[in-house]
C-alpha cells in the first residue's frame, strides 16, 4: 500500500477519536484503522469521521486489549490485511472504579498544590483492579501487556528494511515510580494500578527503543495533560464536574497542563506523526500543552526512570509472555 497505515487502539472516543480527526484533516494519504473493543461505537466513530472526511480510507478492527485471545486474533487479522504498519498508536487504556480521597481532595483544593493535584492525581486517586480470564491484573494487561503482545505479534510489519515505524504510547502525568515495583509489576498489592501501569509503559518504551531502533522501529510516550474524557468524568459525580469546570477553565490561564479538550489532549500524538522518529529523544515524554488562549503545543520532558530498571522490566515481560503463550497453547490443545 502506498498510503501510510495508521492503527489506533481505543479510537472510538476521547483522545483516540480526536487524534483520528486531526490525522485525516492533515493528510488524505493514510489508511486509518480504528482498533476498538466495542464495534457499535467503532462504527459510529467511523461514520462521524466520514461525515467530516467523506473520502477518508478508514477500516475497523475488533480487539479487546485486555484479552490475550482477542489480541492474538486481531494481530492475525492485521497481518492478513497489511504488508506493513507505519504508526501504531497504543492509546487504549482503563482506570476501573476510580475512588477519590475526599480528605486529600479538600486539603489539596485549598493548598498551593491544587494544580498539581488535578494534573497528576497524586495522593488523590485509587482504583479497584481485578483478575482477567488470563489470570492477569486487568489494568496491567489492558494498559501495558496486551499492547506488548500486539507489538511482538506485529514485528514483521513494524520492522522492515528501508522503512521506519513508530510506536506511540498514551501515558500520563500520573505515571509515578513510587507506584511501581519490579517485584510486583502487575500491581497486585497496591491501590494505584493505573499509575503503576503508566510508569510501566514509560519503562517499556525506553527498553523497546534499545532493542528495536536498529530494526527501524521507534517508540515514544506522550502525556495528554488534564483532559475531560469519559475516563476523567468517571472519577467524580457529574454534578461536581459541573460545579468545578468554570474554575478549571480559569486555572488554565495560569497553567499549560490543563488541556481540557480531547482535541488539545491529542496535540502530542498528532505532533509525533509529523516527526522523523530518528530525531526523537527515547527518554523524553512528549507533553500536550495548551496556552491560556487555547493554543496547543508540544514540549518534551526527560522521564525520571532508570534504564537498567527498564531493561529488567522488559525481560520480565518476555518471561511472562512465554508463560502466557504456553498456557494459551495448552488450552488450545485441549479444545
Amino acid at each position: 500500500m502506498s498510503k501510510k497505515v495508521v492503527l489506533v487502539t481505543g479510537a472510538n472516543s476521547g483522545i483516540g477519536l480526536a487524534l483520528c480527526e486531526r490525522l485525516l484533516t492533515h493528510s488524505d494519504q493514510i489508511h486509518l484503522c480504528l482498533a476498538c473493543r466495542n464495534m457499535q461505537r467503532a462504527e459510529a466513530a467511523r461514520t462521524a469521521l466520514h461525515t467530516s472526511h467523506p473520502g477518508a480510507d478508514i477500516s475497523l478492527l475488533k480487539v479487546d486489549i485486555g484479552s490475550l485471545q482477542s489480541v492474538l486474533e486481531a494481530s492475525k487479522e492485521i497481518k492478513q490485511r497489511y504488508k506493513k504498519v507505519d504508526y501504531l498508536y497504543l492509546n487504549a487504556g482503563i482506570m476501573p472504579n476510580p475512588q477519590i480521597s475526599l480528605k486529600a481532595f479538600v486539603t489539596g483544593l485549598f493548598s498551593r498544590k491544587v494544580i498539581s493535584m488535578f494534573a497528576t492525581g497524586e495522593g488523590l486517586l485509587t482504583q479497584q483492579d481485578r483478575v482477567t480470564a488470563d489470570g492477569l491484573q486487568e489494568v496491567f494487561v489492558t494498559n501495558v501487556f496486551g499492547h506488548f503482545i500486539m507489538i511482538r505479534e506485529l514485528e514483521p510489519l513494524l520492522c522492515q528494511p528501508g522503512n521506519t515505524s513508530q510506536l506511540i504510547w498514551t501515558s500520563s502525568s500520573n505515571a509515578r515510580s513510587s507506584a511501581f515495583r519490579l517485584d510486583d509489576y502487575q500491581h497486585t498489592q497496591g491501590v494505584e494500578p493505573y499509575s503503576s501501569s503508566k510508569y510501566a509503559s514509560d519503562l517499556l518504551s525506553v527498553a523497546l527503543n534499545r532493542h528495536y531502533n536498529k530494526q527501524g522501529l521507534y517508540s515514544s510516550v506522550i502525556c495528554p495533560g488534564l483532559v475531560m474524557t469519559n475516563l476523567t468524568y468517571g472519577i467524580l459525580p457529574s454534578f461536581f464536574w459541573t460545579l468545578i469546570m468554570p474554575i478549571m477553565w480559569l486555572i488554565r490561564i495560569f497553567t499549560n497542563t490543563f488541556t481540557l479538550t480531547a482535541y488539545n489532549g491529542a496535540e502530542a500524538l498528532f505532533w509525533l506523526f509529523n516527526q522523523k522518529p530518528e530525531s526523537l529523544d527515547p527518554r523524553a515524554k512528549y507533553h500536550s500543552y495548551t496556552s491560556g488562549l487555547g493554543n496547543g503545543y508540544t514540549k518534551p520532558q526527560k522521564m525520571d526512570l532508570d534504564e537498567d530498571t527498564a531493561e529488567t522490566f522488559y525481560e520480565k515481560l518476555l518471561e511472562l509472555e512465554g508463560r502466557v503463550r504456553d498456557k494459551h497453547r495448552a488450552q488450545e490443545d485441549r479444545r
